[in-house]
């Protein structure tokens, strides 16, 4: 059944902590001011933070309930939350109060990226995989990743290249990678080390969106049927980056009218990554292709592959937009979309042995309820 009062608090506490923090950064100059970037990637943060808080401790049938047997794989959810308090603080602080904050600040977005990712693969290995999958941290098939990842790669080179040959953008190879005379092979083998190091490094930050949006809300936005829940889902998507688009966010020369646009590019592309989620059943696979998507477009631009006109053009322009909705429509067509349910399965209790990790009240409840044959 359909969660409205669940979903409600979810947006409700995504945008209002987002849209605060933008009003932040807006007041201390907009997104090119100092800190702003910390800013952004906080307010990355958020749609996860949320489902994870009203997930661990007000919606009992999340799978990461925190009186649900589970075992040691939400573990990463409780490190989730202090690593985006931390963040909060140091990126609130650098907007805020520059000066009174320690040079290790600096180092501070490394946290949730390098961390968060070492405990994500500890975890795999500690508590197995099918306690990971319990709670929606399943890696899935490894040729999802492979195949997802060379069709995003392959389709953003595409877009640049279109814009180069169409005269929509300007083609000065490699202007800000600061190597003096160096061969076109080098200037994309480092291009291709930066995409690699970009969208693994950037799984956390990206897991930040992608929990709260194809994790949760997704999931609960599937029971009014998947076509129309991954619909509404990539216009709420879009919505949400209002504020920054309207500060210059991804089409700066019109802002007005990236508002407007940048929720249908995000319904297509939330199209393509609920896909993805469907055939793999990994959220981590989302937020990969999430990061990926980011890196290769930063890399596209350092390359000096630039659109004259960041609306008139390809890549996230309208005539970009109008490829990548074909791309979704045929991917709309296949049977998996007419699949009933959300995204993901609910999980099973963990086994007696496994719940909580150790905690007996939980083990004995669990015990019980195996006894009976009923579930919490």
């Amino acid at each position: 059944m359909f969660d409205k009062k669940g979903v409600f608090w979810f947006l409700g506490l995504t945008f209002g902590l987002t849209w605060l923090i933008d009003l932040v950064i807006y007041l201390r100059g907009g997104i090119g001011a100092p800190g702003a970037i910390n800013g952004m990637q906080l307010q990355m943060m958020m749609p996860t933070f949320s489902a994870i808080l009203l997930g661990l401790f007000f919606l009992p049938q999340s799978p990461i309930y925190h009186r649900r047997p589970a075992g040691r794989g939400r573990w990463f959810y409780y490190i989730y939350l202090l690593l985006t308090v931390i963040i909060a603080f140091t990126s609130l602080g650098t907007l805020l109060a520059p000066e009174a904050m320690p040079p290790a600040v600096a180092y501070a977005p490394l946290l949730p990226s390098v961390l968060g990712l070492l405990v994500l693969v500890v975890l795999r290995f500690a508590a197995g995989r099918q306690a990971m999958d319990r709670v929606w941290l399943a890696w899935g098939n490894w040729r999802c990743w492979l195949l997802f990842g060379l069709g995003f790669v392959a389709y953003y080179v595409l877009q640049a290249a279109l814009n180069a040959f169409t005269d929509l953008g300007s083609v000065n190879f490699g202007p800000n990678l600061t190597l003096k005379g160096a061969s076109a092979g080098t200037y994309l083998l480092l291009g291709a080390m930066q995409v690699l190091e970009g969208s693994i490094l950037g799984i956390v930050i990206a897991f930040g969106e992608e929990y709260g949006w194809r994790g949760y809300l997704q999931n609960e936005m599937f029971k009014l049927g998947r076509v129309r829940g991954v619909l509404l889902m990539g216009l709420i998507w879009g919505a949400w980056h209002w504020p920054i688009v309207l500060m210059g966010h991804a089409y700066p020369d019109h802002p007005l009218i990236g508002t407007a646009l940048f929720p249908l590019y995000t319904t297509c592309l939330g199209i393509v990554l609920s896909y993805a989620v469907l055939k793999s059943g990994s959220v981590l696979l989302a937020a990969f292709l999430h990061a990926l998507n980011n890196a290769v477009l930063q890399v596209i631009l350092l390359m000096g592959f630039t659109p004259f006109d960041t609306v008139f053009s390809f890549s996230i322009g309208i005539y970009g937009i109008a490829m990548l909705a074909i791309i979704a429509l045929l991917f709309l067509r296949d049977p998996i979309w007419r699949g009933k349910g959300g995204n993901l399965a609910q999980p099973a209790p963990a086994p007696v042995d496994m719940a909580l990790s150790g905690n007996a009240r939980a083990a004995e409840k669990a015990a019980n309820q195996a006894k009976l044959g009923t579930t919490s």
